[in-house]
């Protein structure tokens, strides 16, 4: 990470200093009450809530309230599963390696079918990778939502603006006045703790985002609903210490019994606790599981079933529930109808599980609703510091909305295959075993969080270049690789400079023998980001502003670092930045040969050419383009950027900072002027 660019400071790094909207200089008590005006209202501290905020948070110009009906954070989650995608997106916000260290991974998954010599028994038939070889630098790990929470709630604390949730508010109302010049939204919040039950706060907003849940207030209050269908299945689920002989207790494990249903069995962080997910009773039509009055004795008893011969003694359950399968969607996730979709702007918007619900066996619900509340995140903030028009958050429910229809499809036919009797002469209708272990094996893009891929828009180019890197597929996530850092040598990966603070980035793929050296290729993309008149760079980044605090271009070489010159490599690459004009040496990369991992073989990089790939904040590929196709770059970015001030190069802006205040630059101006 890097700190110390406007001068030397002790103390945690990962603690900016407060914005003035934070009291200046130093922490502030919090006022109790809830801010009158802001541009930002969050319903709900779940997942896509606080993934939203913790985005918001990199903005202090942006005043942003996040409220939440509970009276502190969440101490228990439900929601236990984090996918490799996930993983990704928390190396964005920066803990992804406290989740590591705290959570099990999920290494392997094994697959028990019955005994064919004796049916009530049961077997193992299969033992495989969780994930496919390569998929992602990180694993698929198992570790409580409330610790993602609270991760997340320290992001929050430490942004420029200390933002804190404020708790024990509920929605009462919500109104939308269009007509309204600013704060269109307003939004009526009852307390409900006993000190100041039954009073009323009234906020107004820009916008407001509802990530309250299944049973969304803000949902309802934009005439929005859920629509879908239960499977009239029951299902049991607990999180237990228990002593057993099962031999795979430890491991993620798929079983099937010949009669009794069947079990998804799931470690625990810790090294001791499992949840168990076990099969209960077919449900009748329109017949509730609350009517069959399950206790936990009954899920232990089912479970000793379809493990035999094998057995567990359940010696605590530390949370069990009960549960019907079901997915539900919303037909869209904002408040404009679908007969005014162009003609009126988005206001109020709904994420998580207040747009979409999934069953928990696939462990879609959470990581889903943080990758809505992560693409709504930089959308907001590009709007409201004008750096695009507002226009641009329509794409938000386009986009996930469908990202959650597709998803929700996938989630009910693996539901429908764990529920699905035991394939037999009797029945051949059923699932076997080997299909189960086939659909986990071919879907597993989907339960990693992978399979996501936005279809081309105003944000997301059509491939027609994609033949120059075919490992970063036009509207798939930038999948990260190994390279070696030029100017100190350090491997690392490249996709772990990408932050979650809302900028673009261009990683330029240097052609074989292209050093950035005069008439290179990389040398001229760097002279027309610098100053071509039609630069994005000069165009959309504001005046005053670090030159890649919008678009931020990285550079990837061939050679072994150690053949390349530092100091010879375009002003571009080695930006002056910050209030003392220091150099940022973080620009170039190389590839890890010592590993013998070469990204350009890995992401099937043309070597001839290079190519250019043009990645959102939210760590997706919006576009693959040649080196020199700067106007096609430049008009990519114009479709949804608005024009800045006019910049200053990087020879003006050093020049300035060279010069003491007051004295003359060499052309006779003014360094104060």
């Amino acid at each position: 990470m890097q700190f110390h660019l406007n001068g030397f400071r002790t103390g945690d790094p990962h603690r900016s200093d407060p914005h003035v909207s934070a009291g200046g200089g130093e922490d502030q008590p919090r006022t109790d009450g809830a801010p009158r005006d802001v541009d930002v209202l969050i319903v709900g501290c779940g997942p896509a809530g606080l993934t939203l905020a913790a985005q918001l948070s990199a903005f202090p110009h942006i005043t942003t309230c996040i409220v939440e009906q509970k009276p502190g954070p969440l101490q228990l989650g439900q929601a236990d599963g984090i996918a490799c995608r996930t993983m990704e997106m928390f190396e964005a916000f920066g803990f992804a390696e406290r989740v590591l260290k705290e959570s099990y991974w999920v290494n392997e998954t094994s697959f028990w079918k019955p005994d064919d010599s004796h049916p009530g028994r049961i077997v193992r038939s299969g033992r495989i990778n969780d994930t496919e070889e390569g998929l992602s630098e990180f694993p698929h790990v198992i570790l409580n939502q409330a610790r993602v929470h609270q991760f997340y709630l320290d992001v929050m604390r430490n942004a420029p603006g200390r933002l804190e949730p404020l708790y024990s508010r509920r929605l009462s109302t919500l109104q939308i006045d269009h007509a309204a010049a600013s704060h269109p939204v307003t939004v009526r919040l009852q307390r409900v703790d006993a000190k100041h039950e039954g009073q009323v706060e009234t906020v107004r907003a820009r916008y407001v985002v509802g990530c309250d849940g299944a049973r969304s207030a803000v949902r309802r209050s934009i005439g929005l609903s859920l629509r879908g269908e239960s499977a009239n299945h029951a299902w049991g689920v607990m999180d237990v210490l228990a002593v057993t002989d099962f031999p795979d207790i430890r491991m993620k494990a798929l079983i099937q019994s010949a009669g009794e249903g069947s079990i998804v069995l799931i470690p625990r962080e810790g090294g001791y606790l499992v949840r168990i997910y076990v099969e209960m009773d077919k449900l009748a039509e329109n017949e509730r599981v609350a009517g069959r009055n399950l206790k936990v004795d009954d899920l232990v008893a089912a479970v000793n079933r379809i493990i035999r011969p094998y057995t567990i003694d359940v010696k605590e359950v530390a949370w069990w529930s009960v549960y019907e399968i079901g997915q539900r969607l919303c037909d869209r996730f904002d408040d404009v109808p679908e007969q005014e979709l162009g003609h009126r702007l988005p206001r109020v918007f709904i994420a998580g599980d207040a747009c979409h619900t999934h069953s928990p066996k696939a462990g879609q619900g959470m990581n889903v609703s943080m990758q809505d509340g992560l693409n709504l995140g930089w959308k907001l903030a590009a709007v409201l510091e004008g750096r695009s028009p507002p226009q641009l958050l329509s794409s938000y429910s386009a986009e996930r909305q469908a990202i959650a229809r597709d998803l929700i499809e996938f989630d009910r036919q693996w539901a429908a295959m764990l529920s699905a009797p035991l394939k037999s002469e009797t029945n051949p209708d059923g699932v076997g075993p080997a299909e189960v272990q086939d659909y986990f094996v071919r879907f597993g893009r989907y339960t990693a969080g992978t399979a996501t891929r936005y279809t081309p828009s105003l944000l997301t180019g059509t491939g027609r270049h994609q033949d120059l890197a075919h490992g970063f597929p036009v509207g798939a996530r930038f999948h990260s690789a190994p390279v070696v850092r030029l100017s100190d040598g350090k491997p690392m990966h490249l996709g772990h400079t990408v932050k979650a603070d809302g900028r673009w980035r261009l990683f330029a793929f240097a052609g074989a023998d292209d050093t950035a050296d005069s008439g290179s290729p990389i040398r001229a993309l760097c002279e027309f980001l610098e100053a071509g008149r039609t630069s994005p760079v000069q165009r959309f980044t504001p005046a005053g502003s670090d030159v890649d605090s919008v678009i931020d271009l990285r550079a990837v070489f061939q050679q072994p670092h150690r053949d390349l010159a530092l100091q010879a490599m375009p002003p571009l690459l080695l930006p002056r930045k910050g209030r003392y004009g220091l150099i940022d040496y973080e620009k170039m990369f190389c590839p890890d040969l010592k590993s013998g991992r070469d990204i350009f073989d890995l992401r099937g990089i043309d070597r001839r050419q290079g190519c250019v790939i043009v990645v959102r904040p939210d760590q997706y590929v919006a576009h693959v383009l040649p080196l020199d196709a700067h106007d096609e770059l430049a008009a990519f970015f114009e479709g949804f950027m608005l024009s800045q001030q006019p910049r200053r190069t990087q020879e003006e802006a050093i020049r300035t900072l060279s010069a003491p205040s007051g004295l003359p630059l060499p052309d006779g101006r003014s360094a104060s002027a």
